[in-house]
């Protein structure tokens, strides 16, 4: 397995270990507490940050403006992708909210915590969980998104889980009550898979894992008590179907064609551009083929078996590609390799890894290499992990030298149609995300002092209710706020793409 190093630091209890170090810190320091004292811990913490104020939200007087935090962000981005970005952002508050990561972990800086720290996803909306396969050949349901992940306070994922149902429920027109509900069932279905990891031991917690098949089988028992209907379990095995037919060999006959014999990933710009049509002449990537089999030779150290299937396999050809929401505008990259013959491909993402949106409010990461920081945060948080999952610091097109992780992509992935949600539907989504969140913050955290703090009744469950409808509030100020700025000609958005 691959060795991390953390550079050492005193223990962060009032003498200077940045709060990046914090997870590894507060390792240490539980293997020194009885469960007593871990209960005791989080009940204790009630004191000083009582459930129910986490209901409360209200802008600070000072609160940055959401598009100046956009803007900043966007200063590292490829510029001819912005539009992109803004255009799929400005659809509705719902893809505004998706993109706004950077908005919310500024807004979460000034909200209750109770001092337990977890590795957070960072940026723990619905749409980042999913289905993938594991390096066995299971189908998991996870969340598959850590390009934020960082140690932090494990309420600022479940608030931006329970609010990205609020944002979704009012897109869907769903009713107040409906809505208010639907958020109920997530967070509580995160205190209960809390409460169930605090009696488990170390190892219980952390094989803990939601496999395909139990997810239809949840689902075929929700409609059997009328919970659920037919339509809804419809869409959860439409889900599992299409996922299990995304793998490279689909990628293969989508994305690519034939070019004087060769494969060739085809052009389908902006979304998709070769990097011969990118690479500049007289730069190293005049000719990318040489750097880009030297940078593949180097990522290879990175992951976590000494032989790997990655040595059958040899580099073909590559792609800059726009992913998802929030993603773009950073530089992200399609790699093809064949193995035996053409018939026999891989596909791997190659993504940029920027300083996560959560260091604003927690300071630096521990990790010189932010793509080294994402893989290590996704290895504590998920269930299981590709075995492609490495990182690389590359000098780019334009000479400027950044980190990236890679991974396989498409491999097994599967998505909620959410667009098509009705409440009974988005009532049990909502539970498995939670599920899902409270199995991966049982991992690291302290799941006993967690559970404690949450207790057995549903105060914490009603107050990140009526903080998910606060800020969905916000967030729709925030919305408004953005698509005026692209009215005024602030910033340029390019709808449709």
């Amino acid at each position: 397995m691959t060795t991390v190093r953390v550079r050492p630091h005193p223990a962060p209890d009032g003498d200077g270990a940045p709060p990046g170090d914090a997870v590894f810190a507060s390792a240490w320091r539980r293997r020194r507490l009885t469960v007593e004292e871990r209960l005791a811990r989080g009940q204790a913490a009630r004191r000083d940050a009582p459930r129910s104020g986490h209901g409360r939200w209200e802008p600070a007087p000072d609160r940055p403006d959401p598009v100046a935090l956009l803007e900043q962000q966007a200063r590292t981005r490829v510029p001819e992708l912005l539009p992109i970005r803004y255009g799929r952002m400005l659809e509705s508050p719902f893809t505004f909210f998706r993109g706004a990561a950077a908005v919310m972990s500024a807004d979460l800086v000034g909200t209750p915590r109770s001092g337990v720290t977890v590795q957070l996803c960072g940026d723990a909306h619905l749409s980042n969980f999913g289905l993938f396969g594991s390096p066995e050949r299971r189908m998991l349901f996870d969340i598959n998104d850590f390009d934020e992940t960082l140690p932090g306070p494990w309420e600022w994922d479940v608030k931006r889980l329970a609010a990205s149902f609020e944002v979704l429920g009012r897109e869907r027109g769903f009713s107040p009550e409906d809505r208010h509900a639907i958020v109920v069932a997530g967070v509580r279905e995160y205190r209960d898979r809390m409460r169930r990891a605090a009696g488990m031991s170390g190892l219980q917690a952390w094989y803990e894992h939601l496999e395909a098949g139990e997810l239809l089988e949840l689902v075929r028992r929700e409609v059997a008590v009328r919970r659920v209907g037919r339509r809804d379990a419809r869409a959860q095995e439409d889900m599992v179907a299409k996922a299990r037919s995304r793998d490279s060999t689909r990628v293969l006959a989508r994305r690519t064609g034939l070019v004087d014999g060769e494969l060739r990933i085809v052009a389908d710009p902006p979304i998709i551009v070769p990097i011969e049509d990118l690479a500049r002449p007289g730069t190293a990537w005049e000719d990318p083929a040489p750097a880009i089999k030297k940078l593949l030779a180097s990522y290879r150290r990175t992951l976590s078996h000494q032989h790997h299937p990655l040595e059958e396999y040899r580099y073909v050809h590559a792609a800059r590609k726009v992913v998802g929401v929030g993603s773009v505008g950073t530089r992200c990259y399609i790699l093809l390799l064949v193995g035996r013959d053409d018939d026999d491909p891989l596909f791997l993402q190659v993504k940029e890894a920027a300083p996560s949106v959560l260091e604003r409010g927690l300071g630096p990461s521990a990790y010189r290499n932010h793509g080294q920081r994402v893989v290590v945060g996704q290895r504590l948080m998920q269930a299981a992990t590709d075995i492609f999952l490495g990182w690389q610091r590359i000098t780019g097109l334009d000479g400027v030298t950044r980190d990236y992780y890679v991974r396989q992509f498409h491999d097994w992935k599967g998505s909620a149609d959410v667009d098509s949600m009705r409440v009974a539907g988005a009532t049990l989504y909502a539970r498995i995300c939670g599920a899902t969140l409270g199995r991966a913050h049982a991992r690291w955290g302290d799941r006993i002092a967690i559970a404690a703090y949450l207790g057995k009744g549903p105060a914490f469950d009603r107050a990140v209710a009526q903080f998910a409808t606060a800020y969905a509030d916000q967030n729709e100020r925030d919305h408004a706020a953005f698509a005026a700025a692209v009215a005024a000609g602030r910033i340029e958005a390019r709808t449709g793409t």
